[in-house]
C-alpha cells in the first residue's frame, strides 16, 4: 500500500511538473509567427483611397475602433471619433475577458512601424509580442492581399489624431494562456481578378468576416455544420437580443429564395439617408450588424458577396432575429 502511495504521489507530481512546464511555455514562448516584416507603405493617393474604402466598407476597420452611436439603426460611427478605440467586449457579450478596441487614429499607432501594423492586423501579435483577442478578425485578414493591407495602413495613418487612452485588455483564465495559441503565421492570398465573380466574391466574404458573424459560436468557436446558417446571438445592454440572419442558400431559411437585386437593395435600404437620420427609441429594434458602412459598397462588391454565397452549403436554419428585453415585454 505505501508503495502504491509513493508512486500515486509521484505520477502527480510529475503530472504537475509537466503542466506547470506547458503553461510557462505557453506563456513565454508564445505566440511565435515571426518577427514584424520590414516595409515601408508608400502613401500614394490611390492606395489611401482604396484603404478608405476598404476599412470603412469592407473590412470596417472603423466601425469596431470608433464610438457607435447606438441611438441610431446598426450603431453607425458617431462623427469625430473615428480610430479613437475604447469600446468594450466583455463577458456582458459572451466574450471570456474584458478587450478594448485600440485607438488606431497616429495619437494610437505612431509607435508602431508600417511592418509592425502588418503583423498586427494580419495574425493578432503586438509591437511587443503579446497576443490579442480574436474580436478582431486577424485571422481572416492574415487571408486578405498583401496590397490591400497595406492600403489599410496607408489610410489609418491619415486619420484625424485623437488623444484617448485606451485600458489595457485582460483575459479570464483559462484564456489568459489559450489565447497565446491562437495567432498563426499570415497565409496570404491574391485578390481574384473582379471577372472570376464567386471567387472575388469569396475573397470579400473573408475580408469582411462574414462567416464569424453568421455562423454560431460556442466558448469561443466556430460550431462547425453551421457555417453562414446565422443564429449567434448579440446582446444588447438593454437586455435585448439580436441574432445574424441565416444568409446560406437555404430555400426556406436561408437566401435561397433571393435573387441578386433583392439582395442589393437590402444593403442600400439600410444604408440610405432616411435609416441615418431616424433615431430609435430605447427598446426598438436594432442591429449590431454595420449595414450603414457594409451598404456603401461597391455594387459590383456586393453582387460577387452574392455570387459566392449562393454557393455555400446550404443551411437549413430557422432563426428568430429580434427578442426584445423583458422591461419591453412586460410591457406589453
Amino acid at each position: 500500500m505505501k508503495k502504491l502511495k509513493k508512486i500515486l504521489l509521484w505520477l502527480v507530481i510529475a503530472i504537475v511538473v509537466v503542466l506547470i512546464a506547458a503553461m510557462s511555455y505557453v506563456k513565454v514562448a508564445l505566440p511565435d509567427v515571426g518577427a514584424a516584416p520590414k516595409m515601408k507603405v508608400e502613401m500614394t493617393p490611390e492606395r489611401i483611397a482604396r484603404g478608405e474604402y476598404l476599412a470603412n466598407h469592407v473590412s470596417i476597420c472603423i466601425d469596431c475602433h470608433s464610438k457607435r452611436d447606438w441611438s441610431r439603426f446598426s450603431g453607425p460611427p458617431t462623427p469625430g471619433t473615428l480610430g479613437m478605440g475604447g469600446d468594450l467586449f466583455n463577458q456582458k457579450f459572451g466574450f471570456p475577458g474584458s478587450y478594448y478596441a485600440k485607438n488606431i487614429t497616429p495619437e494610437g499607432i505612431s509607435r508602431y512601424t508600417d511592418g509592425e501594423l502588418f503583423r498586427v492586423i494580419t495574425t493578432g501579435v503586438t509591437k511587443e509580442g503579446r497576443a490579442i483577442f480574436p474580436v478582431m478578425p486577424y485571422h481572416n485578414y492574415g487571408l486578405m492581399d498583401e496590397e490591400d493591407i497595406k492600403s489599410i495602413i496607408a489610410y489609418i495613418r491619415t486619420l484625424k489624431s485623437i488623444k484617448n487612452e485606451v485600458p489595457e485588455s485582460t483575459s479570464d483564465f483559462p484564456m489568459n494562456f489559450i489565447i497565446n495559441v491562437i495567432p498563426q503565421k499570415a497565409k496570404l492570398t491574391k485578390k481574384p481578378p473582379e471577372t472570376d465573380i464567386v471567387n472575388y466574391g469569396k475573397y470579400l466574404v473573408t475580408a469582411s468576416a462574414c462567416i464569424d458573424c453568421h455562423t454560431q459560436f460556442k466558448k469561443g468557436k466556430r460550431v462547425a455544420g453551421t457555417e453562414f446558417g446565422g443564429g449567434r446571438e448579440f446582446p444588447f445592454p438593454d437586455g435585448s437580443i439580436v441574432r445574424s440572419g441565416n444568409i446560406s442558400p437555404d430555400q426556406e431559411t436561408g437566401i435561397g429564395k433571393w435573387d441578386e437585386a433583392s439582395f442589393i437593395k437590402l444593403f442600400r435600404s439600410r444604408s440610405d439617408s432616411v435609416t441615418l437620420n431616424t433615431r430609435l427609441k430605447p427598446g426598438d429594434f436594432n442591429s449590431i450588424m454595420p449595414w450603414t458602412m457594409y451598404g456603401r459598397m461597391h455594387e459590383e462588391d456586393l453582387k460577387a458577396i452574392y455570387a459566392f454565397l449562393k454557393t455555400v452549403k446550404p443551411i437549413k436554419n430557422a432563426v428568430t432575429k429580434y427578442t426584445p428585453s423583458p422591461a419591453k415585454l412586460a410591457k406589453n
